[in-house]
């Protein structure tokens, strides 16, 4: 009676380790960062810069985040023409802007903002219901007695890296 029961029991672990297989295997590409990615290649073109910007790298600093977000997220590579999935996009706004006042009697400024916003077209050659045009701002603060030019590369980078994560899952994660 008892070796029946652990036989039952081995038949049940190996149906379940079976089931999970082949239930895993048939979703695609699973990343821990609840990306299902079906294709195996994507391509991103360079984001052209029509912003006010004239910050040479913001254009190649910006696609690179999301280059890289993408590679150390899933398991797709990049090609340089018709990739499974394919991102375009525009640099459409990068804007400094006063976020907070110190004294109400002086209208002095203590804050000021960083605004990035990027236009971005993603296609999916796998899935159309994935495609979308959608246009994606973040912003960072900085004391206005700080000088952009002293802080600029940081907050591009804290910017960056907050666009790369929100088109990601967009595109990857549909958050």
């Amino acid at each position: 009676m008892v070796s029946l029961y652990i036989m039952n029991l081995k038949a049940l672990k190996y149906s379940f380790l079976l089931f999970l297989t082949v239930l895993i295997s048939g979703c695609g590409f699973y990343s821990f960062t609840g990306a299902s990615i079906q294709g195996k290649s994507f391509l991103i073109h360079n984001l052209e810069n029509t912003s006010s910007n004239i910050l040479p790298s913001l254009s190649a600093t910006l696609t690179s985040k999301i280059r890289n977000r993408i590679l150390t997220q899933t398991g797709l590579t990049p090609v340089q023409n018709q990739g499974d999935y394919e991102l375009s996009g525009i640099i459409t706004q990068y804007n400094v802007s006063v976020s907070g006042l110190g004294d109400a009697n002086t209208a002095q400024a203590s804050q000021n903002r960083l605004t990035i916003a990027i236009q971005v077209d993603f296609k999916s050659r796998l899935n159309e219901k994935s495609n979308f045009k959608q246009t994606f701002s973040k912003f960072a603060d900085f004391p206005a007695n700080e000088q952009l030019s002293n802080v600029e590369n940081k907050l591009i980078e804290k910017i960056g890296n907050e666009l790369a994560d929100e088109i990601f899952n967009k595109a990857f994660v549909n958050w």
